[in-house]
């Protein structure tokens, strides 16, 4: 094959998933966000995998998302919509079964007149100044929303990925103002939150990140591994180049291997001279810079030519190789490309 290979391990997803389910109190429902297609991923294969293992509420970016994994799922799961109820989505919520969380009191009165029996729930901001209704506005609407019997109410910590961040405490005592006593479960902590302790768990966690084998879940099990096959292998003389720019000059004997892969992949051009790819457990480092479909390689120290180098592999996770392109773990499982071929292994493969 000309294309690299994205390995996925279903069965430590659902592993995962149970050990996040496993630091929350049995009262506690853990959920599972499943938006940008499982974080690169496969929704489809990832939910039902997840369902299989005992997760019943699913949260997905936009309406698009929602009624695929509803296709996917079929009846029983609830699947909620952190972007609410945008004009336009009347019929995908409806058809689908979808809980748009509501984030303003225009998104409110849009939901109440056009699908007025319809759950949904409310998403509150309590700081991070992204999404939700501020408590002014809830001030406002808090009695005839809970007249209309929201399912849920949540809101999203903004430094949970920072334990010690003050700004973790500044939303709980926020969210509690705003919802102690709605009579509504609740929800405020994604992976991050969950890690933070019981006082952030309410009734409802969120785990994403955590789920695909990514920080701040430091004992998450590895999900992927992506292997680029190797076109061509060639021998430079001390002194020739590589590449664009010339940026990789041998200094003596060299043995480059060109694969197949480049930041139309998903392997940022941030990686250019900085990252690693791996020969089972041996280091081959990127010689000059990455480019759309190809990237090249030293393996002068190898004793023969591989077939294909990984990039993701147990050497190296998404996190280590993030650092390398200066980013974080959930833009490189996001950004892997179309090309790759995916290959689902164990759970609902």
């Amino acid at each position: 094959m000309a294309g690299g290979i994205l390995q996925i391990d279903l069965d430590a997803v659902a592993r995962n998933w149970r050990a996040l389910d496993r630091m929350s109190d049995p009262c506690v429902q853990t959920g599972a966000v499943v938006k940008a297609d499982a974080y690169g991923l496969g929704a489809a294969r990832v939910a039902r995998t997840l369902a299989h293992a005992g997760a019943r509420r699913f949260f997905v970016a936009i309406a698009e998302e929602g009624a695929a994994l509803r296709a996917a799922l079929g009846e029983g799961p609830e699947i909620s919509v952190f972007s609410g109820h945008m004009e336009g989505d009347m019929a995908l919520i409806r058809d689908s079964a979808l809980t748009p969380m509501l984030n303003s009191p225009e998104q409110i009165a849009r939901h109440l007149e056009s699908l007025p029996d319809h759950p949904f729930g409310i998403q509150l901001d309590t700081g991070m100044n992204r999404l939700g209704i501020e408590a002014p506005d809830w001030a406002s609407v808090c009695s005839r929303v809970l007249e209309n019997g929201p399912i849920l109410v949540m809101s999203h910590l903004a430094c949970a990925d920072e334990p010690d961040h003050p700004m973790n405490a500044a939303q709980l005592a926020q969210f509690r103002a705003m919802t102690d006593g709605v009579g509504v479960p609740r929800s405020l902590s994604a992976t991050g939150g969950i890690l933070l302790g019981p006082e952030y768990h309410f009734d409802v966690t969120r785990p994403g990140i955590g789920l695909y084998g990514a920080l701040p879940f430091a004992e998450a099990e590895p999900v992927v591994r992506l292997s680029l096959p190797v076109v061509q292998v060639r021998d430079l003389a001390p002194g020739e180049t590589v590449g664009y720019g010339c940026s990789f000059t041998a200094e003596g004997p060299a043995r480059i291997a060109t694969v197949s892969g480049g930041y139309a992949d998903g392997l940022l051009r941030a990686l250019s001279g900085r990252a690693t790819l791996f020969a089972g457990d041996r280091p081959c480092p990127i010689a000059g810079r990455v480019s759309m479909d190809l990237i090249t390689v030293d393996v002068t120290h190898l004793s023969e030519a591989p077939a294909t180098l990984d990039i993701l592999c147990p050497a190296q996770g998404v996190d280590r190789l993030a650092d390398a392109a200066g980013t974080i773990g959930y833009e490189i499982l996001t950004s892997l490309g179309p090309r790759y071929a995916r290959r689902h292994a164990g759970g609902a493969a």
